[in-house]
């Protein structure tokens, strides 16, 4: 029987959770021995302790850490012969989920066909680079093993594609159940195969799994059947209301074990440009913020911001996030006067000639 997509359904479900431990106000403590990564970013308690720049979030071992919410792991990766990966999140920033999948006739050393990935504060897709494989070519079943399968008694694939068993099912021995998604077994959980190669008791059976209903999602809507619990496999799409940007995945389905494959995504809010009379880059432009509609910048978007040298007459930029409706200017950004923006247009420091390299502050 082929276990591959329950583990991989469950890995999926283990890297989210980690992802939204914060949520709940938890995160794992500093670990760097078994995560191989290069380091681990500023530990912190809150926002607080991370300046402007940073926030407190949870990535992932390191725990609670200063992590500049926009910054994105690379991507697209490298073409490889033997895997394939995709995207399991809108973008490839913080907290992202990859998938990694190994082609027809390879394998990870683990087994599997596929392994999941998650953008770190480090800008690094956690885990090692995976490695698919050659499969191993399947052995013939010797003749031993067909004579056993012979004196065996027979379990249909609905029992095998819901229980996993413990035993051979050979003639003269017992076999025990377990649910393969972790549900009470109703009926016997013990049979035993008798001399004339049929089972003592009927198979048992699987309590039906459900989902409860996932949390609301601020400033966005549900887009499914309200109900009091969902069955396995049901989907629950979001939507964002108007000026607002979906972070996190967009539909979330529930599992065979009655968790969703998911936690709920966030609905960010778009954020003031904290500036009047200086030109920003947003997007690569230089634009005055009256010329952006409403002068806001969607959540994610990078900002940068024009500072005056301390003691030459020319300009570098700094660049801030987007992150929820907050946008802060950097310490080194200074609004030019009403005056200053009327009389003398061409000297505000977003208008300067800009510092040579090795310059910038």
């Amino acid at each position: 029987m082929d276990r591959a997509p329950l583990l991989l359904l469950l890995s999926l479900w283990a890297l989210t959770g980690t992802v939204s431990q914060q949520a709940s106000g938890s995160c794992p403590e500093r670990l760097l021995g078994d995560e191989r990564r290069r380091t681990c970013p500023r530990p912190c308690k809150d926002d607080q302790d991370c300046g402007s720049k940073r926030q407190c979030l949870c990535d992932g071992q390191c725990g609670l850490s200063c992590v500049a919410p926009g910054r994105t792991c690379p991507w697209p990766l490298p073409q490889s012969e033997t895997s394939d990966a995709r995207l399991l999140s809108p973008t490839h920033s913080f907290s992202a989920l990859l998938e990694v999948r190994c082609k027809p006739g390879f394998m990870l050393p683990s087994g599997l066909d596929a392994t999941i990935r998650r953008c770190q504060g480090d800008r690094q897709w956690s885990g090692d680079e995976p490695i698919c494989t050659e499969s191993p070519p399947a052995e013939p079943a010797t003749t031993a093993a067909a004579a056993t399968a012979a004196q065996a008694c027979p379990l249909p694939p609905e029992v095998t594609d819901t229980f996993s068993i413990e035993g051979d099912a050979a003639a003269g021995t017992s076999i025990r159940y377990s649910c393969l998604s972790g549900a009470d077994i109703v009926g016997s959980s013990e049979n035993f195969c008798q001399e004339n190669r049929t089972w003592q008791y009927p198979h048992p059976i699987c309590k039906k799994v459900y989902c409860q209903p996932p949390s609301e999602v601020e400033q966005g809507y549900v887009v499914a059947v309200q109900k009091t619990e969902y069955e396995v496999g049901f989907d629950i799409h979001y939507l964002c209301k108007k000026n607002f940007l979906l972070d996190g995945p967009q539909k979330i389905t529930c599992m065979s074990n009655g968790s969703w494959s998911a936690a709920p995504p966030h609905c960010r809010a778009r954020c003031l440009i904290p500036a009047e009379r200086s030109r920003v880059v947003i997007g690569g432009a230089k634009r005055w913020p009256f010329d952006v509609t409403d002068a806001m910048v969607p959540h994610g978007e990078n900002v940068t911001f024009f500072c005056k040298h301390p003691w030459k007459h020319c300009s570098f930029g700094a660049a801030q996030s987007c992150f929820d409706g907050k946008l802060q200017p950097p310490a080194c950004y200074l609004e030019p006067t009403w005056l200053q923006y009327k009389l003398f247009p061409h000297r505000l420091v977003s208008e300067i000639d800009a510092c040579e390299s090795g310059d910038e502050e």
